[in-house]
């Protein structure tokens, strides 16, 4: 005992080296992930001819005004809008080029109050991007060029700031730049995949293929999501009403009783004294309560994308989580190996398919397993290495991905693991609806008769102390 008490410090300094350590070779392999992506970024994919095809190619907006225009179309109708421009006479040349009877034209003011425009960003949701894609590709397998393609699809939008955006599209193809180049440079309104397939698709001319290859896989996505938030969409409506069920009683019900038995010279049960002491805590620092609870949000929502190692964490906790957590890696791994497989089907190289991946996925746990890829296949080693055993990578999924190494026919492979396990989530999901249904109502339940019953226990003290006097 003696000795292990003398060489606790020795041992506690031999840990702390060996922390040290460890975080130094973390930092290293970091590092080393981080030029091997770089290496990968700007070597990309000599084997296809797609050059740069993660490197962001968005247009330089700062020497660019908004101007806001107002127009009529063939019709007679008046359409208001914006336009990013180098000056009005630009803005004019386009839209008269387009078609329009231009009526007025001027820079857009600093502060603008147009609520017709979106005020937080102009991004498209997975279904409009799958309409708009199949649209595309219909109208250019029909034999209409690109360019009127798009030009279709800015005039029949309602939306001012979604028109813009396919405005601005027609601006670049006229001006002479590649239809990949034009998504490009809208970036932040386009998805990194499908910006990198189209940029595939020039490569080998197949166009229309690409674009309904990318429809049906963001239909599969926005099912996806329709899929979660129909099956938490009642039991959050549960939960809410609980929430104001029990604030209700606890701040205009219990109060109307204290009183009462505040007169009675009678000890209250210790359920009663509870929930009287909540009723005031309520009625009293609710203000507080609101605050607090909107600060804790604020600050885990602005820690959650900002601090990596916290997003992980939670990430991590989630997908470990029962039940939960099989939702989510079923839908990681399906989202996952369906765009693997969409990269691979169309001849992008497996060590930019990987890059690409790391690029588009938000899940670091994910992003982690990708950066081990790249970093195994800069070794010369196979892709499965780095998802031998991996927790957050169903062992199913691995032999699969294992036979389509072996056999040659890895995009197939990755395409039949995210039906299967786009079919896992499907299942799961309705699981997590029958339990969480019941669970919320019992919830609101127990919450009301909790409330109830510490207002009801008294009043047959009272009615015994009453009986037993007369």
């Amino acid at each position: 005992m003696v000795k292990n008490i003398f060489s606790f410090p020795i041992r506690l300094i031999q840990k702390s080296k060996e922390q040290q350590i460890q975080k130094e070779l973390l930092i290293e392999k970091e590092e080393r992930q981080k030029k091997l992506l770089k290496e990968t970024m700007g070597t990309i994919s000599s084997s296809n001819n797609i050059d740069e095809l993660l490197t962001d190619k968005k247009a330089d907006k700062k020497d660019l005004t908004t101007f806001n225009y107002q127009v009529k179309n063939e019709a007679g109708k008046i359409i208001k809008s914006s336009f990013d421009a180098k000056s009005i006479s630009e803005v004019e040349a386009f839209l008269i080029n387009e078609g329009y009877e231009v009526i007025k034209i001027e820079p857009r003011k600093k502060i603008s109050l147009d609520m017709d425009l979106s005020l937080f960003g102009t991004r498209f949701k997975s279904s409009e991007l799958s309409f708009a894609l199949t649209q595309l590709s219909t109208y250019i397998k029909a034999g209409i060029p690109l360019v009127d393609a798009v030009r279709i699809l800015a005039k029949q939008t309602e939306k001012p700031s979604k028109r813009k955006v396919y405005e601005r599209i027609v601006y670049d193809l006229v001006a002479g730049e590649k239809f990949s180049t034009a998504l490009e440079n809208q970036s932040d309104v386009f998805p990194r995949l499908l910006i990198n397939m189209v940029k595939a698709s020039e490569m080998t001319g197949d166009l229309p293929t690409i674009l309904d290859e990318m429809s049906d896989y963001y239909t599969s996505i926005d099912q996806t999501k329709r899929q979660m938030i129909t099956a938490l969409t009642y039991p959050l409506i549960i939960f809410i009403v609980s929430i104001i069920v029990v604030i209700f009683c606890l701040v205009y019900i219990v109060p109307s009783f204290v009183k009462m038995y505040s007169d009675m010279d009678t000890s209250l049960p210790a359920i009663t004294v509870f929930t009287i002491n909540a009723s005031e805590f309520v009625s009293q620092y609710y203000v507080g309560v609101i605050i607090a609870v909107a600060a804790f949000l604020i600050i885990l929502i602005t820690a959650y994308k900002s601090i990596k190692s916290f997003r992980k964490a939670v990430q991590t906790l989630l997908m470990k989580t029962p039940v939960i957590g099989k939702i989510i890696i079923y839908s990681e791994v399906s989202m996952f190996t369906r765009t693997f497989s969409q990269l691979l089907n169309h001849s992008v190289h497996i060590t930019d398919s990987m890059a690409i991946l790391s690029k588009i996925s938000n899940n670091e746990v994910y992003k982690e397993i990708i950066m081990n890829t790249l970093d195994t296949l800069s070794k010369g080693g196979k892709i499965s290495e780095s998802f031998r055993g991996h927790w957050a990578f169903p062992v199913v999924a691995y032999e699969m991905l294992v036979t389509g190494e072996s056999t040659g026919k890895l995009g197939e492979m990755m395409e039949k693991v995210a039906d299967h396990y786009s079919s896992l989530h499907k299942n799961a999901i309705t699981v997590v609806k029958s339990l969480v249904e019941p669970i919320t109502i019992i919830f609101l339940a127990i919450a009301v008769g909790f409330i109830l019953l510490s207002i009801v226990i008294p009043m047959f003290d009272i009615y015994g102390a009453v009986g037993n006097m007369n």
